[in-house]
């Protein structure tokens, strides 16, 4: 419950300042980047336990931890934020 509550403020957060600094279009794409780390995060044992199909041509034939897929997640989802620290402190 905890990563949920704190992956959701991240995700507020980053809406907001997208929205502050880039419009309601900027918050609208930063949204939707943010589909997949959150449903990585908030269903990661779910989205781990997926069999069939394929990815580009990759037929998924085993499944993969939920905490991998979370981590993935979490990745993905701390990679606006390692870039805005990044440029403050080189500004």
């Amino acid at each position: 419950m905890i990563r949920k509550a704190l992956s959701l403020g991240l995700a507020m957060a980053y809406v907001a300042l997208a929205y502050r600094f880039g419009g309601g279009e900027g918050a609208l794409k930063t949204g939707m980047f943010l589909i997949l780390p959150m449903a990585c995060i908030w269903y990661g044992e779910s989205l781990g336990d997926y069999v069939g199909g394929t990815i580009r041509g990759q037929f998924i034939s085993s499944t993969t931890p939920g905490c991998l897929v979370e981590a993935g997640g979490w990745l993905l989802l701390s990679i606006p934020l390692v870039i805005g620290l990044v440029a403050a402190l080189t500004a």
